[in-house]
């Protein structure tokens, strides 16, 4: 083996130090025939550069110019740092990064690359090409890293700043308001607006960290077309929005909920009557416990007479529309058939004998009270229904 001679080995290092420096040159006339054909490039292959306003396709000239520019300076000094994507678009306004995806970005970088490698053969000094490539590849790596860092944690201030608007919004709808504001901020959130919305409230689970709670939003969305959530303490409220069942995605969703009573609110038109429906949820999670059977989950409309002994003047005012007011109006005595009925311990037999009728014609009267109040009175829960809205309709009867 012969040894390399200290003398060889300084030409050596001399020589690949001058090929840098031709290269560097080369690199530094050359760069207005990059920029041109990197525009030529973009122009031809990326249909979203041709789909930009012209402003922003010269901003995006000037992010390719800057990232030449940058690739240029760094080859001078291989030993710094390279530029950062936020160096290369410190030329662009802020908008414009908000409109580039990260795929853009990559896409962009890539095209430049593939510019200066095309380019290589023309602008590096004879058997320094092979340096030249190199030092693009290493260089397109390390700003690819960096974009990727750079949208990572603008995606994790996005992803924290929705969250509170989203924490916002659901309050609001808890508060019941429903202002042009609330359009807005839903719009920001992605909320499609179509379909019906309901809200279902529940409790949360103990170990309800950053990590669940992300993957419960997952869940929600993929449970419902339009989903928020909302926690607040130790209660969770969940707003569905879409044209499905959003009854059945409700149900869908209900281990996601902790220990307790779950209840979801009415079905309503749409984002703007969302306040109802949440309110109607929250109602009837503070009075699901006075009905330790009520099943789970539970329509907030099922636990009215729960709803008005805890002061829900909705519920009370449901009843009397919804049960009252339509017997009393009636014909055919049905009003004072049910309350015999339901007076007398729920006894055909005993209420046909108060009414000196036949007990087939107490059943055939039970019978028109289930076809217009939608609650049947020979059903045990249903006639505690009726029996809280009888009670309720006749207190309103009475003269103040």
């Amino acid at each position: 083996m012969t040894a390399t001679s200290p003398t060889a080995s300084g030409r050596s290092r001399a020589t690949g130090a001058a090929g840098n420096a031709d290269n560097l040159q080369g690199l530094r006339d050359g760069s207005g025939l990059l920029m041109a054909a990197a525009l030529r490039r973009l122009d031809e292959e990326v249909p979203w550069y041709r789909e930009l306003p012209a402003e922003d396709r010269s901003y995006v000239g000037l992010v390719a110019q800057s990232g030449i520019t940058a690739f240029v300076t760094w080859y001078a000094d291989p030993l710094a740092p390279p530029h950062g994507v936020s160096e290369i678009f410190a030329a662009a306004p802020p908008e414009l990064t908000r409109s580039i995806s990260l795929q853009n970005t990559l896409q962009l970088v890539r095209i430049v690359v593939e510019v200066v490698e095309a380019h290589s053969d023309q602008l590096a000094a004879p058997g320094g090409e092979r340096d030249l490539r190199e030092a693009v590849l290493r260089y397109s790596r390390e700003v690819a890293f960096s974009a990727a860092e750079v949208y990572a944690r603008a995606a994790e201030v996005r992803g924290a700043w929705d969250a509170r608007l989203e924490a916002l919004v659901v309050d609001a709808l808890v508060r019941g308001d429903g202002d042009d504001s609330l359009r807005s901020r839903v719009s920001a959130l992605g909320w499609g607006g179509r379909g019906s919305t309901l809200v279902i409230a529940g409790t949360t689970t103990a170990s309800l960290d950053e990590v669940r709670t992300a993957e419960l939003r997952r869940a929600t969305r993929r449970a419902a077309g339009d989903a928020l959530v909302g926690i607040h303490g130790d209660r969770l409220v969940l707003v569905l929005g879409g044209e499905g069942d959003l009854q059945a995605a409700a149900a869908s969703l209900l281990p996601r909920f902790g220990p307790g009573p779950v209840v979801i609110g009415p079905t309503v038109a749409g984002l703007e009557e969302a306040g109802r429906s949440a309110q109607a949820a929250l109602a009837g999670l503070r009075a699901a416990p006075a009905w330790p059977q009520a099943p789970r989950p539970v329509l907030a409309d099922d636990l009215l007479p729960e709803r008005v002994l805890t002061g829900d003047t909705t519920a009370r005012r449901t009843l009397v529309t919804q049960a009252y007011r339509p017997l009393a109006e009636a014909t055919g005595s049905v009003l004072e058939t049910l309350s015999a009925y339901l007076g007398t311990g729920r006894s055909l037999e005993a209420a046909a004998r108060t009414l000196y009728v036949h007990p087939n014609t107490v059943r055939y009267r039970l019978r028109k009270v289930s076809e217009i109040t939608g609650w049947d009175p020979l059903d045990a829960r249903e006639s505690f229904v009726l029996q809280v809205a009888l009670a309720l309709g006749q207190l309103a009867a009475v003269p103040r």
